[in-house]
């Protein structure tokens, strides 16, 4: 979606909206376009849309306005999203092929502005490349908004947005790609491209670098594949010399089948998502760099395939991590905590860092307790924990905290081992987590995010189209914002 700004708009283009807020008089209306919103019951609640035909100054044009709610409401910023994401899911296969949007209708600031072209661009996202047989009415049409009457500071608003959406956009491109186009050396490749020419420094490990460091943990679950493993690394130095970095970790299984704990094969195909962690992380860094973020930052992805073969893991199997803790594989389906306690450790002994947050689809117990409504979050620092939940609040990625304890940590002792990698049915989100809690290093302030139920939608939402959600981006460009920036 190309966004421009205009003192007056083309004067051929038929397409033209507003938004107001919820209660707010239409003015400036034709009559019966006025009645005709009253009749349908248009109020102005957030996302709520009415469209109709006039004739102006001779031309007929279709007239749009979407509502962005009380503007005093407790989601103000998340309804002005909604206010231009209805705008584009109404118009975006409509043949039209561009928009005029006035924004001087609902008294916004420049922050508000940008917030509804967030909306707008976000919802207009959508991944057509296999699709070589789509129907003319299902083709996207529209391309262009030209927004008028916008507040003064909103142009230098966007761009940061903008950066945002980026970020976005290629955390979705990675999640919806099949796994034989996205698997750890194309995670790779992907993000090489992407950060080509930003100032940001990566690091990539293969194998043979991996295997000389004592990463058994990560490198078992690949074992099966024939695709190699990987771990990615992209550090922003974009704050002060001498802060320490905050560093972002997350589970890339670019497929999983189960391993010889193989899935039952219905749903098995969405297992293409289960590299959504690393995917949230790659898109978080490209948001923060796109826009210069003024912090020290630092994304770490394991990227890796679990397949079942002769050369996999089996379940019984002892390895030996990073760390030097060993781990009895009792099932190899419970692989993402396997990636991630090397990449932790690998980052902490890389990185002084001043916080950790990991992000992972990590299990479907977490499905189970928060459905698709939020991602599940440990923490070992309450701090940390507030402010994660408030950036989850103020950018729509929402967080519900869970429970962390010494009796759920028993769960997992080993008797041949140092820890195993599943515990009994009950609390197997908790036990996960207390699994990675086990390669935290004392002091240092770490979040697990377990947002298996995020990175997917088997329907569309209101900044996204069904499938990939772009999930955990927004959630760390906000923190970032709120924390580190300040």
């Amino acid at each position: 979606m190309h966004i421009h700004f205009n003192s007056s708009p083309p004067s051929d283009l038929r397409l033209h909206a507003r938004v107001i807020n919820q209660g707010a008089a239409l003015t400036g209306l034709d009559a019966a376009l006025i009645e005709g919103a009253a009749a349908s019951r248009f109020t102005g609640r957030a996302g709520q849309v009415f469209e109709g035909f006039a004739t102006v100054d001779g031309a007929v044009r279709r007239i749009a306005v979407a509502g962005a709610g009380e503007p005093g409401g407790a989601e103000r910023r998340l309804d002005l999203e909604r206010a231009g994401a209805a705008l584009t899911a109404k118009f975006l296969v409509s043949t039209e092929a561009a928009m005029v949007l006035d924004l001087g209708q609902a008294g916004l600031g420049a922050d508000d502005a940008a917030a509804v072209l967030l909306g707008l661009r976000l919802r207009g996202w959508r991944h057509d490349a296999y699709r070589t047989k789509l129907a003319a009415d299902k083709r996207p049409s529209l391309e262009t908004v030209h927004v008028i009457n916008a507040p003064t500071g909103t142009e230098a608003a966007w761009q940061r947005e903008a950066a945002l959406a980026k970020g976005v956009e290629f955390t979705r491109g990675l999640v919806t790609e099949p796994a034989n186009i996205i698997y750890p050396a194309s995670f790779v490749a992907a993000c090489e491209a992407a950060f080509s020419g930003t100032g940001a420094e990566i690091t990539v490990l293969g194998e043979a670098e991996m295997e000389a460091l004592g990463m058994g943990a990560l490198l078992g679950v690949g074992k099966g594949s024939e695709r190699e493993s990987k771990l990615l690394a992209i550090r922003w130095n974009g704050g002060a010399a001498g802060d320490k970095p905050t560093v972002f970790v997350g589970k890339g299984v670019t497929f999983d089948t189960g391993g010889i704990s193989l899935k039952p094969p219905p749903g098995m195909e969405d297992m293409k998502w289960d590299m959504g962690g690393a995917g949230a992380v790659a898109g978080a860094m490209l948001a923060l760099v796109s826009r210069k973020a003024k912090a020290n930052v630092i994304g770490v992805m394991g990227l890796v395939e679990n397949m079942p073969d002769g050369k996999a893991q089996r379940p019984g199997d002892v390895v030996t991590t990073m760390s030097g803790q060993t781990v009895e594989v009792l099932n190899t389906d419970a692989e993402g905590r396997l990636v991630l306690c090397d990449a932790l450790h690998w980052a902490q002994q890389q990185y002084d860092a001043a916080r950790i947050v990991d992000l992972a689809t990590l299990t479907g117990a977490m499905i189970i307790a928060l459905g698709n409504e939020h991602g599940g979050m440990f923490a070992n620092d309450d701090t940390l924990a507030e402010q994660l939940s408030a950036a989850g609040k103020a950018s729509g990625d929402k967080l519900w905290r869970m429970p962390l304890g010494p009796n759920y940590d028993k769960l997992i002792d080993s008797p041949i081992a140092d820890i195993k990698n599943v515990g009994p049915r009950e609390a197997g989100s908790i036990t996960a987590a207390q699994f990675i809690q086990r390669f935290i290093k004392d002091g240092t302030p770490w979040a697990h995010l377990d947002i298996a139920g995020m990175v997917w939608s088997n329907k569309p939402g209101h900044t996204w189209e069904k499938g990939a959600t772009g999930y955990g981006v927004r959630l760390l460009d906000q923190f970032v914002r709120d924390v580190v920036e300040g």
